[in-house]
């Protein structure tokens, strides 16, 4: 029996139109999230990982300060605090996509990653800040992240986080790999029509590439009032050959659970000798400006 690990990742849809209080959205959403933490809880899951910035609807969709009103600081925020009490409620480790401010107008969007005794282990800011295509509007809300591509040492194994529009660039993929992570988490938000065809190729490709697991998280459905498109959900685990093991609806609010083989990464390089044969120093002109 390997090191196996009970890993679960939580799709939802908006309860609330984003025309609405964003203060009273963020309460809704932490409320419904609550209920499937819970249901994660009573199935066993050892580390679970929520979409982007879970606590509201996906407001990139539109430029408005009101936003920012929602913004908190990690991990002194009331929202990590909770989820930091959650974990340890529950023995749980946790991946938590929230909002963050780190001084007056400095935003982030970040993940918090907490351990299953509730201690929180630090926090990841997403790298690669997208401006483009009517309705992500990201650099309106977000900076740049500034931590680089930490991996957490977790009740369970070694985590990394990636968000999102970083799921598009391999080369902080290969740091996460190259710094320890045994378990990638990549809490998304994306539509039909934009992305779905890349949804299952990029990241099955940095599995294998990198040999390693990895859990990727969309949201699902159509946000008032912006309607920029369908969030298609699918959020699914991959194994480090590449192969997607387990996938979640594509419209409808779901809790996705699998059993990941943390052996399995020793098993898959010992064929695969990737990091042996690798030549960094060939590849300057990838960080050449």
């Amino acid at each position: 029996m390997g090191r196996v690990v009970r890993a679960g990742l939580i799709q939802a849809s908006a309860s609330h139109s984003g025309a609405e209080d964003p203060a009273k959205i963020r309460e809704a959403m932490i409320s419904k999230h609550m209920e499937m933490i819970e249901d994660a809880g009573r199935d066993g899951v050892q580390v679970l990982c929520l979409q982007e910035l879970f606590y509201g609807p996906y407001f990139c969709a539109e430029q408005e300060m009101r936003w920012y009103d929602i913004t908190e600081p990690v991990p002194d925020g009331p929202t990590v605090q909770l989820m930091m009490e959650t974990a340890r409620r529950l023995g749980m480790v946790m991946v938590i996509p929230v909002y963050e401010v780190d001084g007056a107008g400095i935003y982030y969007n970040t993940a918090a990653v907490i351990d299953a005794d509730g201690t929180y282990l630090g926090k990841y800011r997403k790298n690669h800040i997208p401006h483009c295509h009517p309705g992500f509007w990201e650099k309106f809300y977000f900076r740049p992240g500034n931590l680089g591509y930490p991996v957490f040492e977790t009740a369970v194994g070694k985590v990394g986080v990636y968000i999102c529009y970083d799921r598009h660039f391999p080369d902080g993929a290969r740091c996460l790999g190259l710094n320890g992570a045994e378990i990638v988490f990549n809490p998304s938000a994306t539509v039909a029509g934009l992305s779905e065809y890349l949804w299952k190729l990029e990241q099955p490709a940095h599995a294998v590439a990198n040999q390693y697991w990895l859990g990727a998280i969309n949201r699902v459905g159509t946000e008032e009032p912006w309607k920029i498109g369908e969030f298609y959900g699918q959020s699914y685990f991959c194994d480090p050959r590449g192969q997607l093991v387990a996938v979640a609806s594509r419209d409808r609010d779901e809790l996705l659970v699998h059993d990941v083989d943390l052996d399995l990464i020793e098993e898959v390089r010992q064929v695969w000798q990737f990091y042996r044969d690798r030549r960094p120093e060939t590849y300057g002109a990838i960080v050449a400006p």
